[in-house]
């Protein structure tokens, strides 16, 4: 990633740069990008930006007020390896096109002022990030919606249910369904397509944990990094989502990182650990604390669970995310937190064990988030908690250091439960948000499109759809 103008022109120079590709992303998550011959790069784009219509991309701007600019980040600078031509690649901010202001509902924009709102409230100086990748692989998918039909298909090479394939030459080598964690080879058949993934991520600067092949039997896999600053660890997730579809695209299969393609297959969550710092001391630390937690941890937690069902609008915003979010999977529905837990929506690793590794992990998001804001979000309800001393002890939120299901019915549900459905979890936000408008991070305007997008434009055109399976339940009746 680039430094400063001086070394990117010197890169432009040395890779013998044809093309400056500018990403950016709209409000409800997608990448949108715009590219301009090198011949027009020079140091007037980071000053006066480039120009595009704003009115085009999702929540941004309306017809009548559409000019934009785009002005790259400069640390962002990535050589573009699946362009044909040498690209030199950034990540963009909006800016309005009169004043040059920041474009104040840019995600990239809201996130920037949240990390400075942290420091403002003496809290912390840095909030550091580790979002993990949850997708799955496939060969083929197919998909068709239309007034009289409604259908799609998936295939996996490695899925049971092409045990009996006779088409092509059949090896065996399925793995059975919930049944593919840490698969070995021949089993996991995209171990190699992983590992070209993985190379491609860190020739891009980036350091990745590990890759392993995952619970679902037909290509679920999981590639996780480091820890970074909140903007940086959105700015790179965007990428490493970038990377792995791209090469997935490159070696002919294709990549989704939807939280459940399958039915009764395991989902794929985007799992977020956080932990703060002040002038350079870790602060979620404490011996002497439950899961060696401090006090300031604690009640950053129970700022997250209190708020966790207006949470989900952000981190869970999909209708797919609560086909995932059921009993069973791993995935959580209940409010708690617990050491080691992962039937608990926070879990406390057990290896984090050292003041500068502690860290909790909040297991309901999934992909489908715009991760700006998810992370934003996760930030803003931690310091609600942190200063109102949200103690999830006294809250119900636990510690719970049993798998939930297992509790007796009576027990079970006394727990508070998470949303259900995408409509509970805008009602949630809906009525609790003022977390969200403190420092200005969040703005009404914003919350209120992001609701009404959501309600019209995905929840209600899912829910007023007959679904395949009622041709079943109800054709004859």
């Amino acid at each position: 990633m680039g430094k400063n103008l001086s070394h990117i022109f010197k890169t432009v120079e040395q890779e013998k740069i044809e093309m400056v590709d500018l990403k950016f992303i709209d409000l409800f998550g997608r990448w949108h990008h715009l590219t301009i011959p090198v011949s027009q790069f020079s140091e007037r784009v980071f000053e006066k930006g480039v120009a595009f219509d704003g009115s085009s991309v999702p929540g941004f701007k309306k017809l009548e007020a559409g000019d934009m600019l785009l002005i790259p980040d400069p640390s962002t600078m990535w050589i573009d390896p699946f362009w044909d031509m040498p690209t030199l690649s950034f990540i963009c901010s909006a800016y309005e096109a009169d004043t040059r202001d920041l474009f104040k509902n840019d995600p990239r924009n809201i996130a920037r002022r949240a990390e400075e709102y942290l420091k403002s409230t003496g809290i912390a100086d840095q909030s550091l990030w580790s979002p993990e990748f949850e997708f799955y692989i496939f060969d083929h998918i197919t998909y068709e919606f239309d007034i009289n039909l409604a259908c799609y298909r998936i295939d996996s090479v490695e899925a049971d249910w092409n045990t009996g394939s006779s088409e092509e030459q059949n090896l065996g080598h399925k793995i059975p369904r919930q049944g593919g964690y840490h698969a070995i080879p021949p089993l996991d058949n995209s171990y190699n397509l992983r590992a070209k993934m993985v190379s491609c991520i860190e020739s891009s600067g980036i350091e990745v944990k590990y890759h392993h092949h995952e619970v679902g039997g037909p290509g679920q896999s999981e590639i996780e990094i480091h820890h970074h600053p909140l903007l940086k660890a959105a700015d790179l997730t965007k990428l490493i989502k970038y990377i792995i579809r791209m090469v997935a695209n490159r070696n002919n299969k294709t990549v989704t990182f939807m939280p459940k393609p399958l039915y009764s297959e395991a989902g794929s969550g985007m799992h977020i650990h956080v932990k703060l710092f002040k002038d350079g001391k870790p602060l979620f630390y404490d011996k002497n604390g439950y899961a060696g937690l401090s006090q300031t941890a604690l009640y950053f937690i129970g700022g997250v669970l209190k708020h966790g069902p207006a949470l989900l609008a952000f981190t869970n915003p999909s209708t797919n995310s609560y086909k995932r979010l059921v009993p069973g999977f791993e995935a959580p529905v209940k409010a708690i937190f617990g050491l080691a837990n992962r039937s608990a929506a926070i879990r406390i690793p057990k290896y984090a064990d050292t003041p500068e590794e502690k860290r909790f992990e909040f297991r309901p998001p999934d992909a489908t988030s715009n991760i700006y804001l998810a992370l934003t979000a996760m930030l803003m309800a931690g310091i609600d908690g942190v200063r109102n001393k949200i103690d999830p002890g006294k809250e119900g939120f636990g510690p719970y250091d049993v798998n939930v299901f297992t509790l007796p019915k009576s027990k079970l549900d006394r727990i508070k439960s998470l949303p259900t459905s995408l409509f509970e979890a805008m009602e949630a936000l809906r009525k609790d948000h003022d977390f969200l408008l403190e420092g200005d991070i969040f703005s009404k305007e914003l919350i209120e499109t992001w609701m009404e997008y959501k309600i019209k434009k995905e929840y209600d055109e899912v829910r007023n759809r007959p679904h395949p399976y009622e041709m079943s339940l109800y054709y004859d009746l």
